[in-house]
C-alpha cells in the first residue's frame, strides 16, 4: 500500500509539470525584453512593452461545425502565454460539436465574456460558417467585442464571418483558398497569403494556416522571443510529405477533387454571404 501510495505521489508531482506551467515559467522574462531599447524601435514591439504586465484577454468563439484545426492550431500558442487567459466562447456552456463530430467545452457564454478582449478569434468550417453568417446573435457579439479589441483575427472561413459582422470593410484579409474570392462580398480586399495583417486585423488561411497565424500573433502579443520559445518549444518545423498543400502546386487531379468536394458549401456560402452583408450594413 505504502509503494502504491509514493507511486501515486509521483505520477502527481509529474502531472504538475505540466506544459503550461513550463512555458509560463519562462515567457515572463521573454515578455519583459520588450521593453529594451532595439526592440522598442520594431514594428509592433513598443506595443508588446505598453502590455507587458497586463493579464491578457483572449476570446475564441466556438460554434457548431466548426473545423477543430483552425482553433485547435493557434490554440496552445494563446494559452501558454505569460499572463494569459483564454475563453472558448459559446451562447451557453453545453459542449460544442465541431465537424469532425466531437465535441468542445466553451469555457464562457458570451453574455459572460469581457467587454475589452485583447483578442477576438473566429475559427472556421462549412455549414458551420454559413449558420455564423445568418446568426443575428453571434454576430452581434462580434461586432461589439471586434469594436474594441485590440486584434481582430481569424483562420479559414472565419473571416466571412468577421466580414459579415462588419469588421473587415476596408481591409485586406484571407481565408481558404477555395473561398477566398468571397471575401469581397463582405467588404474585404482578398489576398492569397497565408496570413494577412492589415493593422489590427490579422486573418489566417485554411486550416493548418492556423498554426503560423497563432505564431505571428504570439509573437504580436508577447514578443518574438516568446513566439520563438513556443515554436520550438511545440517543435513546429514542418516537413510535409507531399507537395499537395496549395492549388498552386498540388497535381491537376488532386486540385480537381478538392474544388469538386467543396463546390456545393462554397455556392452556399457565396448565396448567403453578400446578402447577409448587404442587410446588414447597407441601406
Amino acid at each position: 500500500m505504502q509503494r502504491s501510495s509514493h507511486k501515486k505521489d509521483r505520477v502527481m508531482d509529474q502531472n504538475e509539470f505540466s506544459r503550461r506551467s513550463l512555458v509560463k515559467g519562462i515567457a515572463p522574462a521573454l515578455a519583459a525584453s520588450a521593453f529594451c531599447k532595439p526592440a522598442l524601435g520594431q514594428e509592433g514591439h513598443a506595443d508588446v512593452a505598453a502590455h507587458a504586465g497586463s493579464r491578457l484577454q483572449i476570446g475564441m468563439l466556438l460554434y457548431p461545425g466548426l473545423s477543430a484545426l483552425d482553433l485547435v492550431g493557434p490554440h496552445p500558442f494563446f494559452a501558454e502565454l505569460s499572463n494569459s487567459q483564454v475563453h472558448l466562447l459559446w451562447k451557453d456552456l453545453n459542449p460544442v460539436i465541431c465537424s469532425l463530430g466531437y465535441s468542445i467545452v466553451p469555457t464562457t457564454s458570451i453574455k459572460d465574456c469581457p467587454r475589452d478582449l485583447d483578442v477576438l478569434f473566429v475559427p472556421g468550417g462549412t455549414t458551420g460558417t454559413i449558420a455564423m453568417m445568418k446568426d443575428d446573435e453571434i454576430l452581434l457579439f462580434l461586432a461589439d467585442r471586434g469594436s474594441r479589441a485590440r486584434y481582430v483575427t481569424s483562420v479559414c472561413t472565419g473571416s466571412l464571418v468577421l466580414g459579415v459582422a462588419g469588421l473587415l470593410k476596408g481591409y485586406d484579409a484571407t481565408c481558404h483558398w477555395r473561398f477566398r474570392e468571397l471575401l469581397p462580398l463582405v467588404g474585404a480586399r482578398a489576398v492569397d497569403e497565408r496570413v494577412v495583417i492589415d493593422r489590427n486585423r490579422i486573418t489566417g488561411g485554411g486550416v493548418t494556416a492556423g498554426i503560423d497565424f497563432g505564431l505571428v500573433l504570439a509573437s504580436r502579443l508577447r514578443g518574438r522571443p516568446a513566439a520563438e520559445i513556443l515554436q520550438l518549444y511545440n517543435e513546429y518545423d514542418p516537413h510535409p510529405p507531399f507537395a499537395a498543400g496549395t492549388p498552386a502546386t498540388a497535381p491537376s487531379v488532386t486540385k480537381a477533387a478538392v474544388f469538386k468536394g467543396l463546390t456545393a458549401a462554397y455556392e452556399e456560402a457565396r448565396a448567403v454571404a453578400g446578402p447577409a452583408y448587404k442587410s446588414r450594413h447597407q441601406s
